[in-house]
């Protein structure tokens, strides 16, 4: 899979922006940066091509061995480190990048489409009918059954429930990824990024936005249009 450059950032929320021809468009706006580079990894030295990224400077409850990395590196002590693995043709554009270098929102420019990577919100234990979207039984008078999982597997055979069966369980606190949004805004001076719709996570979660890895020449003109 090609992998591409981004950013580290905040989801601070959803809100709406209006176009030149007065529609509103749904976008959900990212703090994203300033980032710090705080490792270079090359083939040559590391066997694989990333940008490795800090994001927040933190002063307290850093850990001794990240203190002997940022030291050694001769950057500040950050809070959150990612490293973005690139492809061949984004590790061309690693020479260009050195350590202690910032990043800001600036590399992403309107009408370019993203990824967002996030953490979706955590709900806790939830049943079938929520976890799942299953129908439930009949809710009249002497049913029994309602919004309980019902049969899970015959006794006789297979006489066992089947992995990966659906059932109740921990709902949400996944990673997950959105791929090919557009970017409607970038305010540079306040390190924003408005992307249109919405992105996994609560407010004030950490989300990375990279460039778009899957982007085609239909979802570009698709992008475009919008």
């Amino acid at each position: 899979m090609a992998r591409k450059e981004g950013l580290i950032g905040r989801k601070v929320g959803m809100t709406q922006v209006f176009g030149d021809d007065g529609s509103h468009v749904p976008v959900t706006v990212i703090q994203a940066g300033p980032c710090t580079v705080t490792a270079v990894r090359t083939k040559a030295t590391d066997g694989y091509d990333a940008l490795q990224l800090g994001f927040e400077a933190k002063k307290k409850n850093v850990t001794k061995p990240m203190q002997g990395h940022f030291k050694k590196l001769g950057v500040g002590a950050v809070g959150v480190v990612r490293e973005l693995r690139l492809d061949k043709k984004a590790a061309e554009s690693l020479g260009n990048y050195t350590v202690g270098q910032n990043i800001g929102v600036d590399i992403f420019t309107p009408g370019e489409l993203v990824d967002v990577v996030g953490v979706t919100k955590g709900k806790g234990f939830q049943g079938g009918v929520k976890r799942h979207n299953w129908k439930g039984g009949e809710a009249t008078h002497g049913s029994m059954f309602h919004r309980a999982p019902g049969s899970i597997g015959a006794s006789s055979d297979p006489s066992r429930v089947w992995p990966g069966h659906k059932l109740p369980g921990r709902m949400g606190g996944d990673r997950r990824t959105v791929l090919n949004i557009s970017v409607v805004r970038v305010l540079s001076e306040q390190n924003l990024v408005l992307v249109r719709g919405a992105v996994p996570g609560a407010n004030g979660s950490l989300v990375v936005v990279r460039k778009s890895v899957k982007t085609t020449k239909v979802t570009q003109k698709g992008a475009d249009r919008k």
